[in-house]
């Protein structure tokens, strides 16, 4: 039987859970640079594209390990950081390509959310201390902050061609997501306060602003102007990164980023980050857990909080123990704690994949293995972080926290 949160063999039923993840996530390595997506059996796809969001969340993941002190971490770390300075970098415009071959880029437009991501492994494999991480960050942050951030909005743009001379006029909010992510995880590493100003100003937007005037359904989909588009992709629901409706486990995500966000700023912090946070989480548990006949959170609903995509999402359930152990830790209010467990043993029960590794990325409305929106099993990103962030304090940020050495400090 799991351990509960706060008894003593909790923290270490976690550890195995991490180490577990680990060893799945090893078979990414591949061997032209950078990390493969892997199948449902964990073997890679060395003949498709590599994609630059899973190297980057790798990256971080393998700094995460090392700085837990698992063996065979660091060489990952620095498999990651010689990928993103070499085969992933545009070495004549700047920036990253989204996804390379063997013949070089396979798609040249650059997107913000991808390029958050190498922010944060860059930050990651900074607090880790590896050769060549602390100089691509500072370029990282140089890209991203120079081609991507539009300070009148307060904001990033999407995406731009490979020369950064055209931006498309889709707005999205989940690289706004991201990027709050990796300023948080880059001012932790570099030591620079004004990143999470500029966090600040995204959050404020996305969950103050558009969350909370809209019944905490945060719109997803926006025109150049930040106004919503809210029957973009109406007819491709199922879309991995830009589905119709709202996004059930970003209102989770966004709750943990803004306690995060108020343990960073203190004394400083806005009073609203607390409540702001708190009803995304309930709205996500009112419209998006056990709504439609069966156990696990909705992918997606409408905008009166009808589910759309019914299919469960790994990464979904993942944030959903995360952010109820951010506010048991911010409230300790026992409610929190309940949820906690509810969704660990619905892991436990449904996701997680003994016979093959790591964790089911999707299951259908009747909890079964699916591959409607993504197939295979391409990272471990938001299942290790779920199992750290109950161990860690909510500032610093994982990396440096860990190398502050605050694991289990509490």
């Amino acid at each position: 039987m799991r351990p509960r949160l706060g008894t003593p063999g909790h923290p270490g039923w976690l550890a195995d859970e991490t180490d577990r993840l680990l060893a799945f996530s090893r078979a990414a390595r591949h061997p032209a640079g950078g990390f493969a997506w892997l199948d449902a059996a964990g073997v890679p796809r060395l003949d498709a594209p590599v994609p630059l969001w899973v190297t980057c969340r790798m990256t971080h993941v393998f700094a995460l390990g090392h700085l837990l002190g698992r063996p065979d971490c660091a060489v990952l770390v620095d498999h990651g950081v010689a990928a993103l300075t070499g085969r992933f970098r545009d070495p004549v415009h700047g920036g990253w390509w989204a996804t390379v071959d063997t013949d070089g880029p396979a798609s040249r437009d650059k997107s913000a959310y991808e390029h958050a991501f190498v922010v944060l492994a860059a930050a990651s494999a900074t607090c880790a201390d590896r050769p060549g991480a602390r100089a691509l960050l500072d370029e990282a942050l140089e890209v991203l902050l120079g081609r991507f951030w539009d300070d009148a909005a307060g904001m990033v743009v999407e995406r731009c061609d490979a020369g950064f001379t055209e931006v498309e006029d889709y707005r999205g909010i989940n690289a706004n997501m991201h990027t709050v992510e990796a300023l948080l995880a880059a001012a932790d590493a570099a030591g620079d306060t004004s990143l999470a100003e500029r966090a600040t100003r995204i959050l404020t937007r996305a969950v103050h602003v558009l969350a909370r005037g809209n019944q905490w359904r945060l719109p997803e989909h926006f025109r150049p102007d930040w106004s919503p588009l809210p029957d973009y992709n109406i007819d491709t629901p199922a879309h991995p990164f830009r589905p119709y409706g709202a996004t059930v486990g970003h209102w989770l995500e966004w709750a943990r980023l803004a306690l995060h966000l108020r343990a960073t700023l203190g004394e400083e912090a806005p009073d609203w980050l607390l409540p702001d946070a708190q009803g995304l989480f309930a709205a996500a548990v009112a419209e998006g857990w056990a709504v439609d006949g069966a156990d696990g959170f909705v992918y997606t609903v409408d905008w009166h909080g009808r589910p759309v995509g019914r299919e469960r999402m790994h990464w979904v359930v993942a944030e959903a123990t995360a952010a109820a152990a951010a506010l048991h830790a911010a409230t300790a209010e026992p409610a929190y704690a309940v949820w906690y467990e509810t969704w660990w043993d619905h892991v436990e029960a449904v996701f997680l994949d003994h016979r093959a590794g790591s964790w089911h990325h999707e299951l259908d409305p009747a909890n079964r293995p699916s591959a409607k929106v993504w197939e295979g099993k391409p990272d471990t990103y938001h299942a290790v972080q779920a199992t750290l962030v109950p161990r860690l304090p909510l500032a610093p940020t994982l990396a440096a926290a860990l190398r502050a050495g605050l694991l289990d400090a509490s």
